[in-house]
This record gives C-alpha cells, sequence and structure tokens, in this order.
C-alpha cells in the first residue's frame, strides 16, 4: 500500500472477480457479473475496511455491476453511504472487448494513448476525465477532510496512479492492481 505522510487520504480498490477475469477476456466498458468469487472478495475488503484504519466517508463507484456490486457489498457491511459516478466508469476498449487480455496486439494498442480502438475511448480523453474527478476529490477533501473509496476497475487504477505517481508509458501501459485489492494515496 502507498502511504506518504501528508494531505487528505483517498482510497482505491478495484472490483472482485469477474466471469471475463476468469477467461482473461478484456472487459472494457461491457457490463459483465462478478463470479461467486467476486462478491466473496468484496465482502472480505468490506470486513478489512470496517475492523481497519480506514475511516472512510463516502464510497464513489463506477456504474458497471462489477463495480457497483462490488461497492455495495462494502457499504452493506461498514454503513458507509455511496453513489454512482460515471467518471469512474472503465475505458471502452472497442474492438479489444472480449479478446484475449494478454494478447500482444492489444498490449501494444495500449501504448497508443490517442487510439480510439475502432469505437472506444483514448487513453488521453479518460485521463482527463478521471484527472478532473481526482481535482474536484482533491479541492473537496482538502475543504472538508472528507475522504473517499473509489471503487472502479484495473484501467481506472492505471489513471490513478499516474495521478498521483510519475510513470513511464511503458510502467502506466504495464500497471494494474488485484481484484479488491485496496491502494491508499495522499493528495
Amino acid at each position: 500500500m502507498l502511504v506518504e505522510k501528508f494531505g487528505p487520504r483517498l482510497f482505491f480498490t478495484r472490483h472482485g472477480q469477474t466471469v471475463w477475469n476468469v477467461e482473461n477476456k478484456i472487459c472494457g466498458a461491457t457490463d459483465i457479473e462478478l463470479t461467486e468469487l467476486g462478491h466473496q472478495q468484496a465482502e472480505q475488503l468490506g470486513e478489512m475496511i470496517k475492523n481497519g484504519d480506514y475511516h472512510i466517508d463516502e464510497i464513489l463507484y463506477s456504474p458497471l455491476v462489477r463495480a457497483s456490486e462490488t461497492a455495495r457489498h462494502i457499504s452493506e457491511i461498514t454503513g458507509i453511504p455511496m453513489r454512482a459516478e460515471e467518471r469512474l466508469r472503465e475505458q471502452c476498449f472497442g474492438k479489444y472487448e472480449g479478446t484475449a487480455r494478454n494478447g500482444a496486439i492489444f498490449a501494444k494498442a495500449k501504448t497508443h494513448f490517442l487510439d480510439h480502438y475502432e469505437g472506444g475511448e483514448t487513453m488521453v480523453h479518460l485521463c482527463q476525465r478521471v484527472y478532473n474527478l481526482l481535482d474536484e476529490l482533491k479541492a473537496e477533501s482538502e475543504d472538508s477532510g472528507k475522504t473517499y473509496l473509489l471503487v472502479a476497475h484495473n484501467g481506472i487504477s492505471r489513471i490513478v496512479q499516474s495521478y498521483f505517481n510519475d510513470m513511464t508509458n511503458e510502467e502506466f501501459a504495464a500497471f494494474g492492481i488485484k481484484n479488491c485489492e485496496i491502494r491508499e494515496y495522499r493528495f
């Protein structure tokens, strides 16, 4: 877990396991359900947050079902209020959605930050919407001291990581977190 000494805290987690995670397919903006293990992972994370030193005031989550269900489990266990945040929706990978996650062609395509992937969203546009959200949360946190948990996707984790840390293009394209892994950042 990344922890710095100063500034308001922000937590980020990736949704629980999905069927396409098991099948090694790119989910992107396709609305894929959690597996039974994914529900269990979300419940375990909720218990960890409830019993840990997190002090989260609000959960913001992607409206895609895998993230909204993960957030629901966490909220039910912890009592933390939650609300959907459209800007946390996963990137649409266009023609690559449903294809092999570890394919060489997709790995190369992820380094093309201005590509729409034939019907998808560019990495630059994705960064813009997530960075705008993070800028707003930073201002709100500095004013109110409020701590947020973002429940979203692996692609969004990459953007959040790059907001707080310098990364090379290669590090950015390769970055990812596990299902229901939680990361802490400081504004």
